[in-house]
Order: structure tokens, then C-alpha cells, then sequence
């Protein structure tokens, strides 16, 4: 399938490892301009180089941190128009309720949500000029299973999904579409090294603790193993192309059948 992205200009922010990385390259893959970025000049360098050798479209790096509102502005001077924005950037972290800081509620909130809410709103004029755009916000499945053991950030998750269905909302009938996608547990690096540490920890090997993951914290699963980056990249870069115009407003799920619905 043509997913005619040639000529589109595609933003993945957090793009330099993990699922923001996949979806980059996957995009670039399919003739897309791809802006990549990341906190340090060198991570974006890398992954930049690491791209251009299958992209079939441009490469562009810009490093800088995007939950600080005056970088996000300067990204935005330097490319003022992108056809495709992925608000990719995240941070997680396991830590109980009772010792999440006021501060951290509110850096998790930054980075997770007014990013994606603050560049949404700077690149969105010119989508309506032009009567054209794709938004997309990454989200989780914990934004529906709130983790206990991450309270804070299924909370930015569950913020996410409510935030791209309102501005799906404001540009009904439009050639614009906003949609969350939700993947499930996924091998990205953080999380990669996360299962690595508990294994060390108690002694087991990684794979007895993904079994051991998926028995006891997301029993749901019907995937019963963590997805790829690249898995969850495929629903990405199809709701990013001009052929799913009738895709909007919607909680995308690639969570493994980890959310049980009855429908």
C-alpha cells in the first residue's frame, strides 16, 4: 500500500531511541521528512545517521529538551511548518503513590502532557492554513489501567487521550486529524532496562521475568510478550498518512489485547 507520505513533513519528538526511534525511521522510510529529536546534539546525530541509510525521505535532527516552552518555540522558528506532529515525549519511572512529590507530579505532567498540548497548539495554526495535518499523541494502555505502581504517570496518559480527542473536536470537519495511539508494555529501551534490573535483582533470567511480568501485572494480555518499537510504529505511520482520513478522534489500541472490553 502507497501510503503517499512522500513530500510530508513528520515531527517525532523523544524520536532518538525506543518507539519515538521506530516510528521516525518507519516514517522516513515511506518518503517522509523526518525531524528527529532528542535532549543531547549527539544522541540526535546518531540516530539521524542511523536513519538516513533506509529513509527514502529527508533526515533532520534538532536537540533540545521540548517540555521547556522556550525550546519548543525555537523549534518551531526553525521548521514553522510540519504536516505530521507525533508527541512522542515521555518519561516513567515505578514509584509509589504516597512518595510522589508535588514536583513530581507536576514534572510529569510537563513532559508528558503540556509538550505534546504546547506544540499541538504552536503548529496547529498552520495545519488549519493549509486545511491539512496529523496529530498524534502516544499514550499507553495505562492511561485506561491506571498502574499502582505509577500512578503519576498513567495519570499524564489518561490526560493524553482526553487531550487529543478535544482537539479532534475543535477541527471537525476539517482536513486535520488528532488521534491517540496506546501501545502496550513494549520493549523500549527504559523498559528493557527495567525488566534487566529486576532480573538481576532476584537472580532470574530476563525471560523468566517477562513471563513473570505478564502473569502477574498485566495478566490481560493476549500477546503474553512485550510488543517491538517497530510493532507499535506500524499503527503509527498509517494513522500519520493521508489514507486514514477517516480514522479521528480515536484511542488507538496496540496494547496486546491488555485492555479487556467487551466489544
Amino acid at each position: 500500500m502507497d501510503l503517499k507520505l512522500t513530500k510530508k513533513i513528520a515531527l517525532v519528538t523523544g524520536s532518538t531511541a525506543g518507539i519515538g526511534n521506530a516510528i521516525a525511521a518507519s516514517l522516513a522510510r515511506e518518503g517522509a521528512t523526518v525531524i528527529v529529536n532528542g535532549r543531547s546534539q549527539a544522541a540526535v546525530e546518531g540516530a539521524v545517521a542511523a536513519m538516513k541509510a533506509e529513509a527514502k525521505g529527508d533526515v533532520i535532527g534538532f536537540a533540545g529538551d521540548l517540555s521547556v516552552a522556550s525550546v519548543a518555540e525555537a523549534l518551531v522558528r526553525q521548521h514553522p511548518v510540519v504536516d505530521i506532529l507525533v508527541n512522542n515525549l515521555g518519561i516513567f519511572e515505578v514509584k509509589p503513590f504516597e512518595e510522589i512529590s508535588d514536583a513530581d507530579w507536576q514534572r510529569f505532567f510537563d513532559v508528558n502532557v503540556l509538550s505534546g498540548a504546547r506544540l499541538s497548539r504552536l503548529y496547529l495554526p498552520a495545519m488549519r492554513k493549509r486545511n491539512w495535518g496529523r496529530i498524534i499523541f502516544i499514550s499507553s494502555e495505562s492511561g485506561y489501567h491506571i498502574p499502582a505502581e505509577m500512578i503519576h504517570y498513567g495519570m499524564t496518559k489518561a490526560a493524553q487521550i482526553a487531550v487529543a480527542r478535544g482537539l479532534a473536536e475543535t477541527t471537525a470537519g476539517t482536513g486535520i486529524t488528532v488521534n491517540s495511539v496506546l501501545p502496550g508494555p513494549t520493549r523500549s529501551r527504559g523498559v528493557g532496562d527495567f525488566v534487566a534490573g529486576m532480573a538481576a535483582k532476584s537472580g532470574k533470567s530476563v525471560q523468566t521475568m517477562e513471563n513473570e511480568f505478564f502473569k502477574t501485572a498485566r495478566p490481560t494480555s493476549l500477546l503474553q510478550r512485550f510488543a517491538t518499537p517497530e510493532e507499535v510504529a506500524a499503527m503509527v505511520t498509517y494513522v500519520a498518512s493521508p489514507v486514514s482520513s477517516a480514522t479521528n478522534g480515536a484511542a488507538l489500541r496496540v496494547d496486546g489485547g491488555t485492555i479487556k472490553t467487551a466489544f
